[in-house]
């Protein structure tokens, strides 16, 4: 295969702005996170699809690898916590605290976190855990 793995990722991300569905979107970030397995953003991704997928396990190790490789990103640190509650771990306030920090010295973090919790409920609507977080984050 030609194409490189940032334009791979690009297209894969692409496609879900499009719509596509979750289940055919996996395969295109794991050959990312395949190739390029330093890219905290193709782990966060990866671990957002599981979880939309209604795969906790998987989502949380690929969460793991997100936050491992950039603890400072927010949407790493929201999918952790997400996983984290959809498995019943323990822990999850550690990363909703730092989530809160991040998107509170970021206007624009605060926003894309924002934006992702609207796609989460328009793409798995009662979602309890994402609820929950969208809670602790916003509505203090």
């Amino acid at each position: 295969m030609t194409e490189t793995v940032g334009s791979l990722f690009e297209e894969s991300l692409e496609r879900y702005k499009a719509g596509e569905e979750v289940a055919t979107l996996i395969p295109a970030f794991k050959e990312v996170c395949d190739r390029a397995p330093k890219s905290s953003a193709a782990w966060a991704c990866l671990a957002w699809l599981y979880m939309l997928d209604n795969k906790p396990t998987f989502a949380y190790k690929a969460a793991q690898k997100a936050v491992k490789l950039n603890p400072q990103d927010a949407q790493s640190r929201v999918n952790l916590a997400l996983a984290m509650l959809e498995n019943n771990t323990k822990g999850v306030r550690e990363h909703i605290d730092l989530a809160m920090q991040l998107i509170m010295i970021d206007e624009e973090v605060r926003a894309e976190i924002k934006q992702s919790i609207a796609d989460g409920f328009a793409r798995k609507p009662g979602w309890k855990s994402l609820e929950r977080v969208n809670k602790w984050l916003f509505e203090v």
